[in-house]
């Protein structure tokens, strides 16, 4: 399994922690129009990294099946 994809994909869930922390943030400061803008953003990066992990998942036990 080429580790560029592990990578990606561990970038993709940092950038969903980013966005869920920037939520919160927003949330705090009462602004909750942007702290909704930004929990869909990371619930959008959070899907995107699922399925991906799923992917490289499904992909590598092919392989093992040879």
């Amino acid at each position: 399994m080429p580790t560029s994809e592990h990578v990606h994909a561990a970038e993709i869930h940092l950038r969903a922690a980013h966005a869920h922390e920037a939520a919160a943030a927003s949330h705090s400061m009462n602004d909750h129009l942007r702290a909704h803008e930004q929990s869909k953003l990371a619930q959008e990066r959070s899907q995107e990294a699922h399925k991906l992990s799923q992917e490289m998942a499904k992909k590598q036990a092919e392989e093992k099946q040879g």
